[in-house]
């Protein structure tokens, strides 16, 4: 049986937290969770730490220091790999990913190095999200898959899971410090040849918390794909 493995990078989900870990062990208590909090103000780390006293495969890393999506994902990705993970999935922990696609991400592994939960092939879909943010995503989707040439619909999602092979092959290179790791690891392993699959998600805006997602975050992670392109 396969290793699988959940990295969950969090800032400030005290109010998310514990319901995404509770819908993922309910339907797979075998696999481990990694949360990689960057030393959230609102208490998140202390709830995972209280929940990780009931299980023995929940880990929980504070980081300290400087804080970003991209650091703390690839510190995730690195200690699930020391761990002997056989598959990796990463996932949002505010709600928008919900964990009954967590099966179908992992049926369609055995056959794909990467398989990406996504809301723009057919069957896939937002639910809750404000139109000019649907149109906001959609056109920074079509600038990522034109400027850095690969057909992939969904680069912008965070749901993913990977093969050992595929991780290994570029964890070491990550250089992102914040959101546009998503970007970055998928690029980097596309160019090295892995098969990637898309699945049809539904994607759910957050009804709890604040999303950390800005027009200057956003611009940042664009401007980022150019150097992806140019010098990956």
């Amino acid at each position: 049986m396969e290793k699988v493995s959940i990295v969950l990078p969090t800032y400030n989900e005290a109010e998310n937290i514990a319901e995404v870990i509770r819908l993922i062990k309910n339907n797979h208590p075998e696999w481990s969770v990694f949360v990689i909090d960057d030393s959230s103000p609102d208490g998140t780390f202390k709830i995972v730490e209280d929940i990780s006293k009931k299980f023995d495969n929940i880990f929980l890393v504070k980081r300290e220091g400087e804080r970003g999506r991209g650091l703390a994902g690839a510190y995730g990705f690195e200690l699930a790999l020391k761990q002997g993970s056989d598959l990796i999935i990463e996932m949002d922990a505010d709600m928008s990913h919900h964990p009954r696609y967590l099966k179908d991400l992992v049926r369609e592994a055995k056959d794909f190095d990467v398989v990406i939960g996504s809301r723009y092939i057919k069957g896939g879909g937002e639910e809750g999200r404000a139109f000019g943010r649907r149109v906001i995503s959609r056109m920074a989707n079509l600038y990522l898959r034109c400027v850095l040439g690969f057909s992939v619909y969904d680069w912008t999602s965070g749901y993913r899971c990977f093969q050992r092979s595929a991780l290994s092959a570029i964890v070491s290179d990550i250089r992102s410090k914040g959101p546009s790791i998503v970007e970055e690891v998928l690029f980097k392993i596309k160019k090295k040849g892995f098969r990637i699959k898309e699945i049809p998600i539904i994607f759910f805006e957050r009804e709890k918390g604040t999303s950390k997602l800005n027009f200057r975050i956003l611009f940042r992670t664009l401007f980022y794909s150019i150097y992806l392109r140019i010098f990956s």
